[in-house]
């Protein structure tokens, strides 16, 4: 058994769809982490930036494209990874994803959905799972 630690809840989101990847273990994982912040890794693949990327030591055009292609849509969006990033608790980061989960289980798009779980939770900060659920639908629906 290994063990890994991380600074923040970003970080180990990053790292664990990172070694989702096909061809990607956790020794590259950790070099890809160790390359650049969080929300700038996450920026570089949203935007499919292959040349920040392979500027990462181990990381080949085709592992680069292949992160690319595997994570733009499963990562968190910038603005919202430097908000979890920035301290938001991890109460708050489970509350999100798991309302994330939800929506996109229930068949809504992730970039929608991810829009309308920002919106909701900056409404109820406060209003716990099954009120925010509600609100983020309600924000689906406009």
């Amino acid at each position: 058994m290994v063990l890994y630690g991380f600074a923040t809840w970003l970080e180990q989101a990053i790292f664990e769809r990172l070694i989702g990847v096909s061809g990607i273990g956790p020794k590259l994982g950790l070099a890809v982490l160790s390359g650049s912040e969080p929300p700038e890794l996450i920026g570089a693949i949203e935007r499919g930036d292959v040349a920040r990327l392979t500027a990462i030591p181990g990381v080949g055009k085709k592992t680069a494209e292949r992160i690319v292609l595997e994570l733009k849509d499963r990562l968190p969006r910038a603005q919202i990874a430097a908000q979890i990033d920035g301290g938001v608790p991890p109460e708050a980061a489970t509350l999100r994803d798991d309302l994330l989960s939800a929506l996109v289980n229930l068949g809504y798009h992730r970039p929608l959905a991810e829009k309308a779980v920002a919106a909701a939770i900056k409404a109820l900060p406060d209003g716990g799972f099954e009120r925010t659920l509600k609100q983020a639908l309600r924000e689906l629906s406009k």
